[in-house]
C-alpha cells in the first residue's frame, strides 16, 4: 500500500521534519576525536543502509560517485574506504563542507543536475551510489541512464517505492504536488518492480534486488556479465552471428546518445533462449536484451547501444548462458576516426561483387542483400567462422567460405544490413588479427 495521501504518513513526516530542522543535520557525523554530530539518522542507520549492497570495505584505487551526498556521510565513508569520491548535490550543502573541513577530507564536491549531467561532464567511477533522489526527479528514466553511462562497475540504487514487491507488474505512481507524505519535492514512486525494469531500460546488463526496508528498495546494478567462461571449458558453442544492424534504420550508423539499439541475427544450437540468458556485449559493456527472438532459421536478440561510449570503434560480440562468447565484430559509435588496419599478413582481395548477380564492384543494398568477395593468403584450415568483411570499418561475419581450392582465391560470403545508403564502399577481409590490404566497390539501390 502507497504511503502516498495518506494523513497518518504525513502528519508522521511533519514531525520527522520538525527534528530535522532542530538538529540541523540529516546525517551522523563522527568526528576524529570520536566525538559525534547527531542528525536525524544515527550512524546505526547510514551503516545499515550501506551493508545492503556489496561494497567493498577495501575501495584503495577506486573512484566513487555519491549523487545526492546530502551531508555527505557516505562520501566520507567511502573516502575512509580508500577510495577517491566526487559528492554531487543539487545545491551547496554547508554542512557537507563543515563536515569535510572537520574530518580533514579531501573529496571533490560538485554542485549540479543528474538529469542534465553525463559522463562526459564528471567521468566515469567504479561505484556510484544513488541513495534517496530517484524519487524526486521528474525525469527518473534519464536520470538512471545518465547513472548507467557514469557507471564502468556497479551502482547502488535505493528509492522509496510505492511496492516493495519485486514480483509484481511494474507500475509507478506520479505525485503533482504533495501527495507523497505532504513534500513538494516528491514527484514520482515506481514500485520495486518498476525500479528494477527502469535500471535494465536504462542500460545495466544485470540488475539484483538486494532489500526493502520499510518503503525503502535497494537495487544493485553491474554494467558487465559475469565472467566469461574458457571457450575450453565452455558447455556449448559459442553463437554463430550472421549479421548486426541498428535496429531502427537497419543500416550500421549507431549512436549511444541517440538511445540506439543494436540487434544481432545469430544461430545457436539452444532452443530456449530469452531476455535472461542471452548476453550481448558492446565494447566494455554488457546490455541486456528488451527482445529475443526465434527467426525460424535462427535467432534475434536487440539491445541497447550502452551509455557511456565515446566515438569509436569497438567490437560486438554475443554469448548465451554457458557459452563462450562468438568472435567480435568491429562497430562504428557516432563518427570516430578513420579505421587503421592491422597486418596484412599475405591476404589479398581479389575481386569483390553483388552475392547474387556477380556483378564486379557494385554491390545492391536493401532486403537480403549480400556481397561475395575473394581472397587469397587464407590458411588452408581457415574457418568462416574467424572471418569478417569489412564494410567501411564496420564487420559483418563471414556466412560460408569456399572450400579449399589449390591455391586459387576463395570465396567469402556475407549479410549485409538492409538500410546501407548506396555510395562507395571499402572492403578488406580480416582473419583473426590479420587484415588484408581495402579493395573498393560500390552500393547501388
Amino acid at each position: 500500500m502507497s504511503e502516498a495521501r495518506d494523513a497518518s504518513v504525513i502528519e508522521d513526516n511533519r514531525r520527522q521534519v520538525e527534528r530535522l530542522e532542530k538538529l540541523g543535520w540529516y546525517h551522523s557525523i563522527e568526528l576524529p576525536d570520536g566525538q559525534v554530530i547527531e542528525g536525524h539518522q544515527s550512524l546505526e542507520q547510514q551503516r545499515h543502509r550501506l551493508r545492503q549492497f556489496p561494497i567493498p570495505d577495501d575501495l584503495t584505487g577506486k573512484r566513487v560517485l555519491d549523487i545526492g551526498a546530502w551531508d555527505g556521510w557516505f562520501s566520507f565513508e567511502m573516502e575512509r574506504r580508500g577510495a577517491q569520491v566526487l559528492a554531487l548535490d543539487m545545491a551547496k550543502n554547508t554542512r557537507l563542507l563543515e563536515a569535510r573541513r572537520l574530518l580533514g577530507s579531501k573529496i571533490e564536491y560538485r554542485i549540479g543536475d543528474i538529469c542534465r549531467l553525463t559522463w562526459r561532464d564528471l567521468g566515469t567511477f567504479d561505484i556510484v551510489l544513488f541513495f534517496g533522489v530517484l524519487y524526486h526527479l521528474k525525469h527518473p528514466l534519464l536520470a538512471l541512464e545518465n547513472v548507467c553511462g557514469m557507471t564502468r562497475g556497479m551502482a547502488c540504487i535505493e528509492s522509496f517505492v510505492s511496492d516493495p514487491d519485486p514480483t509484481s507488474i511494474p507500475v509507478m505512481e506520479y505525485y503533482e504536488t504533495g501527495e507523497l507524505r505532504g513534500q513538494l519535492d516528491n514527484w514520482v514512486g515506481p514500485n520495486a518492480s518498476c525500479l528494477m525494469a527502469f535500471t535494465r531500460t536504462a542500460g545495466f546488463a544485470r540488475v539484483k534486488f538486494e532489500s526493502a526496508l520499510a518503503e525503502r528498495a535497494h537495487v544493485t546494478a553491474w554494467r558487465q556479465w559475469p565472467d566469461e567462461p574458457n571457450p575450453a571449458e565452455a558447455p556449448s558453442d559459442a553463437p554463430e552471428v550472421l549479421c548486426v544492424d541498428n535496429a531502427a534504420t537497419h543500416d550500421h550508423r549507431f549512436s549511444a546518445d541517440a538511445d540506439d539499439y543494436i540487434t544481432f541475427y545469430f544461430t545457436s544450437p539452444l532452443t530456449d533462449l530469452d531476455c535472461d540468458n542471452v548476453h550481448p556485449m558492446i565494447g566494455p559493456y554488457g546490455s541486456r536484451p528488451i527482445h529475443v527472438a526465434n527467426t525460424g532459421g535462427g535467432w534475434q536478440a536487440t539491445c541497447k547501444i550502452p551509455p557511456g561510449l565515446a566515438a569509436g570503434w569497438y567490437p560486438a560480440k554475443l554469448a548465451v548462458t554457458g557459452s563462450a562468447y562468438c568472435a567480435p565484430l568491429q562497430i562504428a559509435v557516432e563518427t570516430p576516426e578513420p579505421w587503421a588496419p592491422a597486418s596484412t599478413g599475405g591476404l589479398k582481395v581479389t575481386r569483390v561483387t553483388d552475392g547474387r548477380s556477380f556483378e564486379d564492384h557494385r554491390i545492391v543494398c536493401g532486403p537480403d542483400a549480400c556481397l561475395s568477395i575473394w581472397a587469397t593468403g587464407l590458411p588452408t584450415d581457415a574457418d568462416a567462422r574467424e572471418i569478417r568483411v569489412r564494410l567501411n570499418g564496420t564487420d559483418l561475419p563471414a556466412i560460408w567460405l569456399a572450400p579449399r581450392n589449390d591455391g586459387h582465391p576463395r570465396q567469402i560470403n556475407a549479410l549485409l544490413p538492409s538500410g546501407l545508403e548506396p555510395g562507395p564502399a571499402s572492403l578488406s577481409i580480416l582473419y583473426r588479427d590479420l587484415e588484408s590490404p581495402a579493395a573498393t566497390a560500390e552500393l547501388v539501390s
